[in-house]
This record gives C-alpha cells, sequence and structure tokens, in this order.
C-alpha cells in the first residue's frame, strides 16, 4: 500500500531534534518479575515525549515551498510540542489547535517552542475539526498525530534503536497505543527484522479503541474515552495503523487506572524519574503478562513514551499507586458496639501495617470501620476477609469498589447524636506495627471510641485523630493516660472545625 517501512525508518529525518534515548535496565522491577526488564526512556527526549520524531520527519520530507506556507496540527499535549518544536527549527510557522480544556502548563510549553496556540472547541474531536477548517482557509499543511506514514516511519526509529541496542534475544515489547503510530513503526521495523519478537500493544481499560477494533476486524469509534491516560485518550485510531497493527501486533492488552498508578511509583523506584499516565502502559502491561504467563528469566522490553505530567496528579497516582500494586485491601467491617470490640478487631489485624482506619459511632448496636491493611497479594485480602468473618464480624471487600476508592474513604463520619462527653484529640506516635495496638491498650476500658481516623502518608510518624467518651469525673485519669503515653497530642476539642462538621 505504501512504499516499504523499513526502508521510510531507515531513511526518516530525526536526529536533527531527536536523541538516540537509552535503553535503561530496571533493576528493582527485574528482580521482583524474575526476568530482565529494560525500558526504552523516550520520556528523556527534549519534548519529554517520543512525538517529535514522527512530527519532524513528516515536515522534514515536505517540499520546501510547502512548508514555507506552514504547518499547523491538532493536539492536547506531545504531538503540539513535537511539530512547535521541529517548525522552529525548519523555520517555519506552527498553529496548533487545542482545546480549551487543555492545562496551561501544555500551552506554556506550545508557546516557548514557537507555535501559535489557538484554543477552541471541549474535546480532541473539536479541536482537530476547527484545524483541518484552518487548514483548507490559509493553505497550511496538516501535521496527523499518528495516521500518516512519515509520522508512522518516525516514530518506527525507535524499534531500529532498541533492536540495535538489544543484540541478545527479546521475549516481547510492550507499546503504549493511542491512535497507533508509535506501535506502527515500531512494529513494522522489528517484526520484518526479528519477527519472532512479541509486539504487544497496551490501552487503558476505558480507552480501548484498538483493542476493539481488532476484535471487530474494523476500526471502532468509541463514544468517549477516559482522560487519565490522557496522552492515549483516542476515540478512533487511524485507519494506516489500523492496517498495521492487524498485520503486525501480537496482542493488546487493558490496564486500569490503578495498575497504571503502581507502574508510575516502580519507574520511580527504579529511575527517580515520573511518567505520565500513558508513558507508563506499556511498563503495566509488562507486569501483568509475566503474572499471567509466568515466565522467568525472559529480557522484555517497555516503552516509555512520556513524562508530560501534571504535578497536581500525583497526589492521585500515590493515593493509588498501593491498591495497582496490591499492596493494599480496603474492608467495610462491621464490629458489635461494645466494650473490647475494638481490641479484639485489632487482635485479627495482628501485625499487619494499616494504611487507613476510619470510624464514628453511628449506632448503639454495630460500629462499621472502614479499614486499609497493607498485604502481599490478593490470596492475603482475602485471608484477612476470612479471618474478620472467622471471628463474627461481617465484612465487605471494597478493594475494587471506585466509589469507596475515591469518594467514600474522605467521607466517614460527620455528627452524632451519640457522642456525648467527647473530647477531641490529635497524635503523633512512631510509624512502626503494633504502634496502634499499643495506643489501645494503654486506654481504660470504661472509655468509648467514638472516632477514630489513621492514614499512612509514608512518613516516620503516624498521625490520628480520636474521638473518646470520658466521664467529667474521669478527666484526672485521662490526663495521666496522655502523661504516660509518651506519644504527642493537641486537645482538638474547642477547635472550630471540629465543632461546624463534627460535633
Amino acid at each position: 500500500m505504501h512504499s516499504d517501512y523499513l526502508e521510510r525508518i531507515l531513511t526518516a529525518r530525526v536526529y536533527d531534534v531527536a536523541q538516540e534515548t537509552a535503553l535503561d535496565y530496571a533493576p528493582n522491577l527485574s528482580t521482583r518479575l524474575n526476568n530482565k526488564l529494560l525500558l526504552k526512556r523516550e520520556d528523556m527526549q527534549s519534548v519529554f515525549s517520543f512525538k517529535l520524531r514522527g512530527a519532524y520527519n513528516k515536515m522534514a520530507q515536505l517540499p520546501s515551498d510547502v512548508l514555507k506556507q506552514g504547518v499547523i496540527a491538532a493536539s492536547a499535549g506531545n504531538h503540539a510540542q513535537g511539530v512547535a518544536l521541529g517548525a522552529k527549527r525548519l523555520r517555519t510557522t506552527a498553529i496548533i489547535v487545542m482545546p480549551l480544556t487543555t492545562p496551561q502548563v501544555k500551552i506554556d510549553a506550545v508557546r516557548a517552542r514557537g507555535g501559535e496556540v489557538v484554543l477552541h472547541g471541549d474535546t480532541y474531536d473539536d479541536a482537530y475539526a476547527y484545524a483541518r477548517q484552518l487548514e483548507a482557509e490559509k493553505g497550511l499543511t496538516f501535521i496527523h498525530p499518528f495516521d500518516d506514514p512519515d509520522v508512522i516511519a518516525g516514530q518506527g526509529t525507535i524499534g531500529m534503536e532498541l533492536l540495535r541496542q538489544c543484540q541478545q534475544p527479546i521475549h516481547a515489547i510492550f507499546v503504549a497505543i493511542g491512535g497507533g503510530g508509535l506501535i506502527s513503526g515500531i512494529a513494522a521495523y522489528v517484526k520484518r527484522l526479528r519477527p519472532e519478537i512479541k509486539i504487544i500493544g497496551v490501552e487503558p481499560v476505558d480507552a480501548d479503541a484498538m483493542y476493539q477494533s481488532l476484535q471487530a476486524g474494523h476500526r471502532i469509534k468509541l463514544p468517549q474515552v477516559g482522560l487519565f491516560a490522557d496522552g492515549v485518550a483516542v476515540r478512533e485510531v487511524g485507519v494506516e495503523t489500523f492496517r498495521l497493527c492487524q498485520q503486525y501486533v501480537d496482542e493488546v492488552m487493558l490496564i486500569d487506572t490503578d495498575g497504571i498508578c503502581a507502574a508510575i511509583k516502580d519507574v520511580f523506584e527504579d529511575t527517580r524519574s515520573i511518567l505520565e499516565p500513558a508513558g507508563a502502559l506499556a511498563i503495566a502491561a509488562a507486569k501483568s503478562y509475566v503474572e499471567r504467563e509466568q515466565i522467568q528469566n525472559q529480557t522484555l522490553i517497555a516503552v516509555a513514551c512520556g513524562a508530560n505530567m501534571n504535578f497536581d496528579r500525583l497526589r492521585f497516582v500515590a493515593e493509588r499507586a498501593e491498591l495497582g500494586e496490591r499492596r493494599e485491601a480496603i474492608f467495610a467491617v462491621t464490629i458489635p458496639e461494645e466494650r473490647g470490640s475494638l481490641r479484639k478487631f485489632c487482635d485479627c489485624i495482628g501485625r499487619r501495617g494499616l494504611t487507613e482506619f476510619n470510624y464514628r459511632i453511628a449506632d448503639d448496636r454495630d460500629a462499621h470501620i472502614f479499614v486499609g491493611v497493607q498485604i502481599q497479594d490478593r490470596a492475603d485480602a482475602t485471608h484477612i476477609a476470612t479471618t474478620f468473618e472467622a471471628h463474627g464480624f461481617k465484612t465487605i471487600d471494597l478493594t475494587d469498589d471506585e466509589l469507596a476508592k475515591l469518594h467514600l474513604r474522605h467521607m466517614v463520619g460527620g455528627r452524632s447524636p451519640l457522642a456525648h462527653n467527647e473530647l477531641l484529640y490529635r497524635f503523633e506516635f512512631p510509624e512502626r506495627p503494633g504502634a496502634l495496638i499499643k495506643f489501645l491498650n494503654c486506654m481504660s476500658p470504661d472509655w468509648n471510641i467514638s472516632l477514630f481516623h489513621y492514614r499512612n502518608h509514608g512518613a516516620d510518624y503516624g498521625r490520628i485523630v480520636i474521638g473518646t467518651q470520658v466521664p467529667p469525673h474521669e478527666m484526672e485519669d485521662w490526663q495521666a493516660f496522655l502523661d504516660t503515653l509518651g506519644y504527642r497530642y493537641w486537645n482538638e476539642s474547642q477547635n472550630p472545625a471540629y465543632k461546624l462538621f463534627l460535633s
């Protein structure tokens, strides 16, 4: 259909702006997976993504009179920066149409590289339609983000580099898919020279246009896509990229948000770099693939394709990484509202690390506790739930419950008519197994805990807030307990926020 991709890739002009990126060994991940995992570090390009390869190659192949007229592109992210940088290098003008919803950091990055930004519409599709309109009106050349042989060939230079960098047998190469340009280029090159290497595409579960298209045998347009991995949030893959994926891609794997967050953390621990969600997809798939296939001592390559991460998203990533790693399980546990039952519940947890503990007195018969526990694997979570049930505590596993993970964990509590004589204290205690049990064991069994909130923040000290019901005539005993406990504490009983929302 198009001239030979091998030839196109070998003659692609990308190194005026792109660098040959490292193929780095990931020591921690490799040890954990029992396989050799190598990361192709496209996050180290000057625009923190592979996109400048294809964009520049397309522009560099244009006849000089066409190039002089200027170029136009539609993009909310990395492609925009690649086009702007390439246009500056080739001394032409670039208009980038971006949705109105584009984060300011990305708009500023495009302007800093000499691109003229036009904001239009709420979605990429709106921006794309307007860019095509301006292309016709102004006589510009549209630089497609993925569905163009020269763009595909530019991205394919990554495949050329990694085969040169890794001479040993490679079991599989994992590549994120948005519109399909990156995987098409890599697959077209690798499969021609080393057809035995598996090429595995990766998409988020809520943006799986290529997966659905390959299943159906024709391109499927999704009604909408999830935006967490915005770098691959594409509703419809390209005509040419679909053709190449049908021909060369062995399978497409789907990864959920928690899996992406866990992979971002894994790469940070190995490299001290922070990938964007789309950039971490390939690493998440490599982990998932090893678990599914039970392979050992193989060489796997994951393309770390981008690092344009919004800083404010890191809070969410950190919160969800433990769940994606299956290092944390979340439960709703019902225990009898009676003396000693909280201690019995804590005994069930034993020496395991707690990640979260939320409780508010609400009923004089039952206490409902929202608890997060550190686990080794999913089987461990099942074992904990079984232990709770065996002690007569009704348990619901919320580890895969989106509402609980996103919202309810922050909403447990509120006012309670049962919380008379309540004192509210904040405590700091050393973050080590058993510290919480020590605290509970020191307390008088006559003092009822009416509110409890704890969340592990990865610091040396744990911070908890506790409401206790201490009768007025026992205040001296309460003070003696505080003095002998040995933990720092603050009395928050008069705190105005507590009075407004909880007391």
